[in-house]
């Protein structure tokens, strides 16, 4: 089941912040091919696992309409999914290029593009609704890794819990609602894989636990 179905997750047309809804607008005035408007999950309905990065890239997610797709970000996650049985192919190119996720959802604490990549505290509040209805579908026993702080901080909000009530850090596990479980890793950036803030080997323990609380694959 493909994660488009998830209506309730997802509005294509919301213009809920109007910052958001006018930077797109211009995006598509200057960019007529790019997908410049809300970016909907990636993924499995009913998947166990689910990744929540900050916001669609400018040249990623809102040229191809797939999270972390077409930009340097996505590079590191998809080969890391593939390397731990959740995605069918290392590399995210386009929409069309038959990548498939297996028992994993990508998603974003924001769905639309915010300027220099930085969307508002406000603008995380005001998509926490979607994020709260998406993980609501993920069962006990469901793993949640966030990808940077503002993801972390999303999901918590998302679950009703404080912000106090879980401190970011890489590689931590939080106990979530529900008996599901929270991952932290710094985000899969170009600025954090070249300065060497975030290496393979530690994105992929993050990963490896992930698989290891799931279960094997297939």
């Amino acid at each position: 089941m493909n994660a488009q179905s998830l209506t309730a997750t997802f509005d294509p047309a919301c213009r809920r912040c109007s910052r958001l809804a006018t930077f797109l607008d211009g995006v598509r005035g200057t960019h007529a091919a790019y997908h410049a408007a809300p970016v909907a999950p990636f993924g499995m309905a009913d998947a166990r696992l689910l990744v929540v990065g900050l916001a669609p890239g400018m040249h990623g997610a809102n040229r191809t309409g797939r999270p972390f797709t077409g930009d340097h970000a996505g590079i590191l996650l998809y080969a890391t999914l593939h390397k731990f049985g959740f995605s069918s192919r290392t590399e995210s190119v386009s929409r069309d290029d038959g990548l498939s996720l297996s028992d994993c959802r990508i998603t974003n604490a924001v769905k639309c593009l915010p300027p220099a990549n930085k969307p508002l505290p406000a603008e995380v509040r005001t998509c926490n609704g979607f994020l709260a209805r998406e993980l609501a579908t993920l069962g006990a026993g469901g793993v949640v890794v966030a990808l940077g702080s503002i993801a972390h901080g999303a999901v918590l909000a998302a679950t009703g819990q404080k912000a106090s009530a879980a401190r970011f850090a890489h590689a931590a596990e939080h106990a979530l609602p529900g008996g599901r479980t929270l991952l932290d890793s710094y985000h899969c950036s170009r600025y954090n894989t070249q300065t060497r803030r975030l290496t393979p080997p530690m994105f992929e323990a993050v990963f490896a636990r992930a698989r290891e609380l799931l279960g094997p694959s297939g």
